[in-house]
């Protein structure tokens, strides 16, 4: 049941502060996936290893599932770095600039990415779509590998979307603070 609180402001969910959902889910939901597929890939390769040299058998389906983990870990990983801005590049250009032009060419960078993103997921999708095969040891649709790019991207046009709606506030503030500047 969806109803609002006293105030009409916020929205809740059989007793779950949506609002507070939404928020930890922005704040926390790459960090928490990427920590749930880097421990299941190293308790499957562990179990392989423990199953290989001590047990002397072999799991036919730990390096499959192993990989496709690793993928999507990529994938999730492209908007983490876009979230905490962690990405590498190179700023020896925007270093010629004030803190204006900084942020325009941020926005512009970030636009850029946008589009790249677009196509991705575009192309991605076609392709899950497209794609019937199964996987050799698990026998699990490749339509789920092949689904991490459109996933990731997805998640990182989000993550692009709020730093450049962050940019272009910072911006608006710059140019407010320069024309109070003038006034005075």
């Amino acid at each position: 049941m969806i109803r609002t609180n006293k105030g009409g402001s916020q929205l809740i969910l059989q007793g779950v502060d949506l609002m507070k959902m939404i928020k930890w889910l922005d704040e926390h939901l790459e960090e928490y996936l990427l920590i749930a597929l880097s421990t299941f890939t190293v308790v499957v390769i562990f179990g392989q290893v423990f199953m290989r040299y001590v047990l002397s058998s072999s799991l036919t389906w730990s390096e499959e599932i192993a990989r496709y983990a690793f993928i999507w870990m990529i994938y999730i990983g492209v908007s983490y770095g876009v979230k905490k801005g962690k990405h590498l590049g190179v700023d020896a250009f925007s270093e010629l600039f004030q803190e204006k032009g900084k942020i325009i060419l941020a926005i512009i960078a970030n636009v850029s990415f946008l589009v790249f993103s677009a196509v991705v997921i575009y192309f991605g999708f076609d392709i899950v779509l497209r794609i019937t095969r199964e996987s050799a040891a698990l026998q699990l649709p490749m339509g789920w590998v092949y689904a991490a790019p459109v996933a990731g991207m997805i998640l990182t046009m989000l993550r692009l979307l709020q730093k450049t709606l962050h940019q272009i506030k910072a911006l608006r503030m710059l140019n407010d603070n320069k024309s109070r500047e003038e006034i005075i």
